[in-house]
């Protein structure tokens, strides 16, 4: 068992989906930490945590906007979330909320900062259990599959950001197996 909370989790989980939807590494985790964040910001509004924003816009956001082109994607469908993406030098980027690309580098530093040695452990389970399934029924059922594996924590207000205990050995349960 690792002691972790669901943020984490749902970054790396995310981050694998995107992964075998055929995504590179870096493109990946961007999306895997904006899945994660729109989880936390729609829970956070259902528990009471977070208003929405009801600032417009900074003007250099809206410039940042504004000059993406017609032709670059404008989001990926990722677990049940369409997530802004921004085609950068170096590939696809989710967009932070401030219209910039979000920072690879940074979500790699978060979640070995999460995991600890743990890290490759559960992203091995984890490349399984995605393994398993079509890319495409993967995507559609990777929501549902992380809420079957995804650590227990107590409800409403009092979970919010506790840790659980997450087993790699569920994750591997979970993988469907071709008759």
């Amino acid at each position: 068992m690792i002691r972790v909370n669901r943020a984490p989790v749902l970054t790396l989980w995310a981050t694998i989906v995107a992964e075998r939807l055929g995504f590179d590494r870096d493109a990946a985790l961007t999306l895997g930490r904006a899945v994660a964040g729109s989880s936390a910001q729609m829970k956070g509004r259902a528990l009471g945590i977070y208003e929405p924003s009801e600032e417009p816009p900074s003007k250099a956001a809206e410039e940042r906007r504004e000059g993406l082109k017609p032709d670059e994607p404008l989001g990926v469908r990722l677990l049940g979330r369409t997530v802004p993406v921004i085609r950068t030098p170096d590939g696809i980027r989710a967009m932070e909320k401030d219209f910039r690309p979000a920072s690879a580098a940074s979500v790699g530093r978060y979640l070995t900062n999460k995991f600890g040695d743990h890290l490759d452990e559960v992203r091995v389970a984890m490349e399984r259990l995605a393994a398993s399934l079509s890319p495409e029924e993967l995507n559609r059922r990777g929501f549902a599959l992380y809420e079957a594996f995804r650590p227990a924590i107590p409800a409403g207000a009092r979970g919010w950001g506790a840790a659980g205990e997450l087993d790699p050995e569920r994750i591997i349960g979970l993988t469907h197996r071709e008759p």
